[in-house]
């Protein structure tokens, strides 16, 4: 096993002169500040050394004042591989400033000793640690198998047509691997593209160390950033130094507080604080605008102006969210910040607080501008299995029973780490993909209503769609004029005439979901 590989594959040209030129633009009676026009040039050594040192000087003088968004517009693409899952959820996905394409564990097949070691753990604790997710890759590895005779049972349930077919027996490995991906350590490896700002590079930079991977990712930051160096080495000028972990307002407090990374009991007590709360749902509504309807309605008649006898709350509320009246909500593309009429959208508020397993919730992060708090995961940890069970393991009792013997070890082995003095950081690695993360999640309806069209698919990840009903049959309770257009793609695209009605095209998910209504929603797979 070798440690992460970071390659800087693309980056705008010119990029720190760029950074400058944008800058004197907006000072600029003469037009656009070419890269060329604050370059060095030619002449004298004296006047090219006075001419970068007046640029340095700006740059500096900007990033002090906080001046960022001329950072914003250079973007650099990363090529990375062989970093964990873990550090992409806690550290790489969990702002909204950047793209990511990852490798999908939904479609792939993990191959063995992929997955991250730490560096900090030697002799006995090293031998532990590898047992263990070698155990691990063996338990995916056989659930893959053993799961196929009862997604095979429920994919012909749905695809009847289907039955021998060469794409069957691809699909139905696919769910049955979809599925004992939970087994797998969150220290499995993953590769992935990752696209952000010079700004948001420098911010990674600095924030570095904070819990949860800041070993890991020290490492891969300190390699983006030197890649970004030796491509343009003036950004030297206003990159900063790591913020020691003793800085960051969560070491601050558990400092102050003569707490550590990990405390059991602790933990058991939030947990069960919190799912008591939550019951027997994977997500609640516990917030909401008292007025959003009105407000949604209000706002979409300024945007028409038109005075409220002219237009009641419902009709207004029809013309933004029928599709059949709102053509763009049926379009492929995400057009709705581009919409007078649907940015009005963007005032009706919810708050949602939920638990996921951990393989869902990278799922459920990639929705960025619904926004979650999402834990320092070890704080959570409770020295008791703790985790979700995909639908699909309830199906065959031998199954369940590997699966369920494959946590207890797992949990077994992070607590012999834990007592004999390794640190969470490095223990936590080895909690599995199905370990549950709670958390609070806000949004706006604009967004919403997108992450509703993707994840009300039956394509979508079995936990994430599950959510996803319960938090649009929540909103339909409380704002009814708006939940009812809470939907799917494919039913969004029938009210808006669009042919054909679902657009996954041969990815089609077999069941006419766009006539069926979202509390009978059903699947297993």
């Amino acid at each position: 096993m070798t440690g992460p590989i970071v390659k800087l594959v693309n980056i705008f040209p010119n990029a720190y002169d760029n950074f400058i030129a944008t800058a004197r633009t907006c000072y600029s009676a003469r037009g656009i500040v070419g890269v060329d026009d604050v370059a060095e040039g030619m002449g004298e050594p004296s006047e090219i050394e006075r001419r970068r040192a007046r640029k340095h000087a700006l740059a500096e003088s900007l990033f002090r004042a906080g001046h960022h968004t001329t950072l914003q517009h250079t973007h650099a693409q990363f090529a990375l591989d062989r970093v964990s899952r873990h550090f992409i959820w806690s550290f790489l996905h969990s702002h909204p400033f950047y793209n990511s394409e990852q490798v999908s564990q939904r479609y792939v097949a993990m191959k063995d000793d992929s997955f991250h070691l730490p560096e900090t753990l030697t002799g006995r604790s090293r031998e532990i640690y590898l047992a263990c997710a070698r155990r691990q890759m063996e338990d995916y590895h056989w659930l893959s198998q053993a799961l196929c005779p009862p997604v095979e049972a429920e994919y012909y349930a749905r695809y009847k047509g289907r039955q021998g077919a060469r794409r069957a027996v691809s699909d139905i490995r696919k769910k049955a691997r979809e599925a004992a991906r939970y087994a797998l350590p969150v220290a499995t490896h993953a590769y992935l593209y990752h696209t952000i700002s010079v700004i948001t590079l420098l911010r990674y930079h600095r924030v570095a160390q904070e819990f949860d991977t800041s070993a890991e990712q020290r490492r891969v930051v300190a390699a983006m950033a030197e890649a970004l160096l030796q491509r343009e080495p003036d950004f030297a000028h206003i990159l900063q130094e790591p913020m020691p972990i003793q800085e960051t307002p969560e070491y601050a407090f558990f400092f102050a507080n003569n707490m550590h990374e990990a405390d059991a009991e602790n933990a058991a007590r939030f947990t069960a604080e919190f799912d008591d709360q939550l019951g027997d749902a994977t997500s609640i509504m516990i917030d909401w605008g008292a007025y959003n309807e009105h407000t949604l309605a209000s706002s979409v008649r300024e945007t028409l102006g038109i005075a409220r006898g002219g237009l009641s709350d419902g009709e207004a509320i029809e013309c933004v969210l029928n599709p059949a009246r709102n053509r763009l909500l049926g379009e492929p593309m995400n057009l709705s910040t581009l919409s007078k009429l649907s940015r009005t959208l963007f005032h009706p508020h919810y708050t949602f607080r939920k638990k996921l397993s951990h393989s869902a919730d990278s799922q459920d992060q990639r929705h960025r501008l619904t926004p979650g708090s999402r834990p320092i995961l070890m704080r959570h940890y409770t020295g008791q299995p703790d985790c979700v069970t995909p639908a699909i393991m309830l199906k065959d009792d031998a199954i369940k029973r590997r699966y369920d013997d494959s946590m207890s070890a797992t949990w077994e082995t992070i607590n012999k780490l834990l007592a004999i003095g390794e640190s969470p950081e490095d223990a936590a690695y080895l909690l599995p993909n199905a370990v549950s993360v709670r958390f609070t999640e806000s949004g706006d309806l604009l967004n919403l209503h997108h992450k509703m069209a993707m994840r009300l698919c039956f394509n979508a990840q079995e936990e994430i769609w599950r959510a996803s009903i319960e938090e649009a049959l929540a909103i339909a309770r409380v704002n009814p004029l708006i939940g009812r257009w809470l939907l799917p793609p494919c039913a969004l695209r029938k009210h808006a005439g669009q042919k054909p009605v679902c657009p996954e095209g041969d990815r089609y998910c077999g069941v006419p979901v766009w006539r069926t209504e979202i509390d009978e929603y059903q699947r297993i797979i």
